[in-house]
């Protein structure tokens, strides 16, 4: 038995291996055009750039953000860059290498501990003292969020946090808390059961509900996070060996969610104080990377009475679904940090505004209509190449290319577009390979490997 373990630990430490060489052979194969596409784009901007005004803020403050390896948090600095902010970019120190500390925008780099240790919090102080910064923009993990809002304590003598604080984050990432708090406000959520025993959901009575239910993890999980396995199973055996394969315990609970069949959406709301100054929705998938502004003013309209309700300040994230027999929407989680989604706003110049402005906006700050759809080139590509079988989706990946824009190109700042293609994902790839770990699929957006049991 101990030999059989050791043999399948072994062919899976070979797949990842080849799997690990052949994407670094892909990327160098590629690499040829996106030099040449960023010596271009450097050309250019060395002619244009000189002669290009630069917007100077009436009070010019120094940004730090967070989550550097991310194209949320380049997006966030080329925001606050061109409003004219100064901006400190800061990562963890195993994302030393991301490609966005490359960006003009960025005006200086740090790379801090892991947030769970102690020296978190004092490294971030270190940088807000030594860099004058005024306002502190989390762009976090999801494990990192929660020592974002404890930090402020640390923080806040000496700058403005945009970030909740810890009571109100453990409320709104728990997605059982928070069902429980939107359903108290008249808003409509699923149905929603906090389970810490799989006996529970063994002990359900399925019979009597109308929908049927999934089950999600409340502390997040990179990997489960996508399983939407349908509950009751086809056989109440198949239903109890299914939950007992999942890690439900007291200490990391789960909720049984009523499943609504529909469409999905996905939403970045940025607020102050109850006020909502920054919002996008799009239509949502699995694995989300691509993003398309929709007006929805009922799912707008449920984040204006949420925020306000409970005086939010900070960046929420919320995800909805417009059920295919009722036709309403309903929440069906809140992530409490910054959504990806914030790429649209690439072209409009009152990000900065949304952020730093103490008092509402007039009006809420939302993707222009110039806005073109946001995606990520390497993942068309794959898309491309394995949908090369069906001509209608490959027209489908073309006209998301050729009407879109890519999240991290700018012609006025290309080389972060050469650095995580070719520099950062590159040595994460090179570091797994040296010491072997399983690794799920590359993330572009996120800037990492996305590996079982990782970050």
């Amino acid at each position: 038995m101990k030999v059989d373990r050791e043999i399948s630990v072994d062919r899976n430490t070979l797949l990842t291996r080849v799997k690990t060489i052949a994407t670094l052979l892909l990327l160098l194969l590629v690499f040829p055009l996106n030099l040449t596409l960023t010596a271009i784009a450097l050309l250019r901007a060395a002619i244009f750039r000189p002669i290009q005004p630069r917007s100077i803020a009436a009070h010019p403050q120094t940004i730090l953000i967070s989550g550097g390896k991310m194209t949320k948090a380049l997006q966030l600095a080329r925001s606050f860059y061109h409003a004219g902010h100064r901006v400190i970019l800061v990562e963890t120190e195993k994302y030393w290498l991301t490609g966005h500390r490359y960006s003009w925008a960025v005006d200086r780099f740090y790379t801090v501990p892991n947030p769970q240790t102690p020296e978190y919090s004092q490294a971030l102080l270190d940088i807000v003292k030594q860099e004058g910064v005024d306002v502190y923009v989390p762009v976090c993990s999801p494990v990192a969020s929660y020592y974002d809002a404890a930090v402020q304590t640390v923080l806040s003598p000496y700058c403005t946090v945009m970030h909740v604080d810890v009571d109100m984050l453990q409320r709104l990432d728990d997605k059982y808390e928070f069902a429980t708090d939107a359903q108290a406000l008249g808003l409509r959520v699923p149905k929603s059961y906090k389970i810490t025993d799989p006996q529970q959901v063994i002990d359900f009575d399925f019979a009597n509900e109308r929908r049927k239910y999934i089950i999600k993890s409340i502390p997040y999980d990179s990997v489960r996070r996508l399983d939407l396995t349908r509950l009751p199973c086809e056989t109440p055996a198949a239903t109890a060996a299914f939950v007992k394969s999942l890690p439900i315990s007291e200490s990391k609970p789960w909720v049984m969610q009523e499943f609504i069949p529909g469409q999905e959406f996905c939403t970045h709301s940025t607020v102050r104080d109850g006020h909502l100054q920054l919002h996008c929705c799009c239509e949502s998938s699995a694995f989300q990377v691509n993003y398309q502004h929709v007006d929805r003013s009922d799912i707008e309209a449920w984040i204006r009475t949420f925020a306000s309700s409970l005086k939010l300040t900070g960046q929420v994230s919320l995800d909805f679904m417009q059920a295919n027999d009722d036709g309403q929407v309903y929440a069906i989680e809140c992530n409490p940090r910054t959504h990806s989604a914030i790429t649209m706003f690439y072209n409009h110049p009152d990000v900065a505004q949304a952020y730093l402005q103490l008092e509402a906006l007039s009006e809420t700050v939302q993707p222009l209509a110039s806005s073109r759809p946001t995606y990520w080139i390497y993942h068309e590509i794959w898309r491309l190449v394995t949908h090369l079988y069906s001509p209608q989706l490959t027209r489908e990946r073309l006209q998301i290319i050729t009407q879109g824009k890519d999240a991290i190109f700018d012609w006025d700042d290309p080389l972060p577009f050469l650095m995580v293609h070719h520099w950062q994902i590159p040595l994460l790839l090179w570091g797994n390979l040296r010491n072997p770990k399983e690794w799920i699929r590359i993330d572009f957006n996120i800037g990492k490997l996305v590996e079982i049991g990782g970050d």
